[in-house]
């Protein structure tokens, strides 16, 4: 953990579920982590909780549909800290359905956020770590792009988009900036309230109550990829409640 320590951490999606669990664990370990979400009261007070435990944090309120807005997140990182050394793309949104049910604007949605919102938060850090020589990228993924479903087609696409992107750009950065994807299962957080069809909504909240696992899980396998010495990369990680098929 000592590689963790006066490390700064940009973090998306950041005002509850996964996000603030990877915010409020980093910042325990001694990282400064700058928090960006769209809900500013939450944000506001994940910090003050976060400083009221002896940790360092400031935030930005952003919307990662936003091209401007990563660049805002970076850039409020650097402004205060003088460096960002890791960004978490955690920011995600599903909407589950069938291909033939049409919901073009539920499609729109999870490009523009799970693949676009992806790829605004690395266009944003990637210039910041080329100037430093150094930097790490953690893009939050899902296990619904590993065991491919009826409903989640999509979703899973937007998914397994990054997960490409990602072993691309692992592939072009020689080292000097490294790309880790995590891919979490069934997790307990408030993912599901804005799934639209309310059957699959039902569905993942009945699933995420029998087996879904703490946030923290996700948050300690953030911590473990972020802590390696700098010549070691950890692509990717799995990490699902053990009863999950």
């Amino acid at each position: 953990m000592q590689n963790i320590k006066g490390k700064v951490v940009a973090i998306t999606g950041a005002s509850s579920g996964m996000g603030k669990a990877i915010a409020m664990e980093l910042a325990k370990n001694g990282a400064k982590v700058v928090l960006g979400a769209r809900r500013e009261a939450q944000l506001s007070a994940l910090v003050e909780e976060i400083k009221s435990e002896g940790g360092e944090a400031t935030f930005a309120q952003i919307d990662v549909k936003n091209r401007a807005d990563l660049v805002h997140l970076v850039d409020t990182a650097v402004g205060q800290y003088g460096k960002l050394d890791v960004i978490v793309n955690n920011a995600g949104v599903s909407q589950l359905s069938g291909i033939e049910d049409l919901d073009i604007e539920g499609w729109e949605e999870m490009i523009d956020v799970n693949l676009k919102g992806v790829l605004y938060g690395m266009a944003a850090a990637i210039p910041i770590f080329k100037q430093q020589q150094s930097g790490h990228i953690v893009n939050i993924i899902s296990t619904s792009g590993i065991k491919i479903v009826p409903m989640q087609g999509v979703y899973a696409g937007t998914k397994n988009a990054i997960r490409t992107i990602g072993e691309a750009f692992r592939q072009e950065s020689e080292g000097n900036i490294r790309i880790t994807g995590i891919s979490p299962g069934f997790v307990k957080t408030d993912f599901a309230n804005n799934i639209k069809n309310q059957e699959m909504k039902e569905a993942v909240q009945k699933g995420m109550q029998k087996i879904a696992i703490d946030p923290i899980a996700i948050a300690s396998a953030v911590i473990y990829a972020v802590s390696q010495p700098k010549d070691i990369e950890i692509g990717d990680i799995v990490i699902r409640p053990s009863k999950q098929n």
